[in-house]
């Protein structure tokens, strides 16, 4: 059973079983979370959310294995003309895009009725180029205008267009360029300069947002709740007071799968809050284990680049892990009321659509880097053995020799 196992699913064991282990967990949590909304929507057919949610889970396991054989130069490759691609797709999103809460983040497919996140094919695609880029100009990594500019003129052009619609998604992908550039040895000098870019593009937009174009959505939104998280004032979050409730009365080992009271009165229990209701239903210890999960992800990750004579895979793989677990941790920082509500899905655990395909594509990626990582030792291994045996028998037959 292992030999066929390894046959069919190369790469990394480890980060397979957190794929699974996760899999299993959201199937659990989705369940239990979208009783309320099945009654509300669906007269009552649990059925009907788990299955749709077990179909993009599926759908996107097929993702990942297919993707985890594929090779990873296929990538660098791909990576320029996927941003290409993203950037009139992100500023149709803008104009066209489907509007909830005053942002636009899906697009329509047209004639299908299926939507998708543009900004979730935007992240693989940005973290691609720059590790592409990273990659190349490793001999110019100091240098400002031919190696620094290129990579700050994608990254700025791509959370710009994410930022109107969606700040904490933009704020997140930066985050990660911003520490994936650190790792490629860019100058620290230059990241600050990064950094400040980026504060200041984001107060210039808030400004032009209310007071020039009078467009108050957004911009009001986010105000109101960074006040009520910096404030406290719960009434005025309701959100975060009932996922407080959840952790609360969830206690050590929880109140057991299914017996979830306040998935009726989160707005999101299946997406934004899932992670308040996994620790309500399994307690501290599950809350643990899914936090240890990510955690575990960012090792295997880790370890697997440290093995790497080549840069690409090692940014491509370490660029990619990074972003999943900032969003996880996110997340679950919101849940606990660390940080002010986000919308942010835990990554491959809560309900959706894009989200779960797409950070399915990341993992696969992920995989078929730690699959060539893999082989490549191999042969390392293999080729140190066959020339330790031929050392050997030469100084058998050199000895022979000396006896004859």
């Amino acid at each position: 059973m292992t030999e066929q196992w390894k046959r069919y699913f190369k790469g990394d064991a480890v980060i397979w079983g957190v794929i699974i282990s996760l899999s299993i967990i959201s199937l659990l949590a989705v369940y239990s979370s979208t009783g309320t909304l099945a009654y509300k929507y669906q007269h009552g057919n649990t059925a009907y959310y788990i299955m749709k949610h077990f179909t993009f889970l599926f759908v996107g396991l097929i993702i990942i294995f297919i993707t985890h054989l594929i090779p990873y130069n296929l990538y660098s490759r791909l990576s320029q003309l996927l941003v290409f691609l993203c950037i009139p797709l992100l500023g149709i999103t803008l104009v066209f895009g489907r509007h909830l809460n005053d942002a636009s983040r899906w697009l329509t497919i047209p004639g299908t009725g299926l939507s998708f996140q543009t900004s979730d094919f935007a992240k693989l695609a940005i973290i691609m180029l720059v590790a592409r880029l990273l990659s190349q100009k490793q001999d110019t990594i100091k240098d400002f205008k031919k190696t620094f500019l290129p990579i700050i003129g994608w990254v700025g052009m791509i959370c710009v267009l994410i930022l109107p619609a969606n700040f904490s998604t933009a704020a997140i992908l930066f985050a990660t360029c911003l520490i994936l550039m650190f790792i490629g040895r860019v100058s620290i000098k230059h990241i600050f300069l990064m950094c400040g870019t980026g504060l200041m593009i984001i107060a210039v937009f808030m400004i032009m947002a209310m007071y020039v174009f009078h467009y108050k959505g957004r911009t009001e939104l986010w105000k109101t709740r960074i006040e009520n998280f910096i404030s406290g004032k719960s009434e005025s979050n309701y959100q975060a007071e009932q996922a407080k409730i959840a952790i609360a009365t969830g206690g050590i080992i929880g109140k057991g799968p299914g017996n979830s009271i306040q998935r009726n009165f989160l707005p999101h229990p299946y997406s934004d809050f899932i992670y308040a209701i996994i620790i309500e239903e399994y307690g501290l210890i599950g809350g643990v284990a899914v936090l240890f999960f990510y955690l575990w992800l960012l090792f295997r990750a880790g370890m697997m680049i440290k093995k790497m004579d080549r840069t690409f895979p090692a940014f491509l793989a370490i660029g990619l892990t990074l972003i999943l677990v900032f969003q996880a941790m996110v997340n679950m920082a919101v849940a606990v009321n660390l940080f002010p509500v986000t919308g942010q899905p835990l990554p491959l655990v809560s309900m959706g659509g894009t989200s779960v395909l797409f950070s399915c594509f990341a993992l696969g990626i992920i995989l078929s880097i730690s699959r060539t990582s893999i082989k490549e030792s191999k042969k390392v291994i293999a080729s140190t053995q066959n020339k330790e045996k031929k050392e050997n028998n030469n100084e058998e037959h050199g000895e022979d020799q000396d006896n004859n």
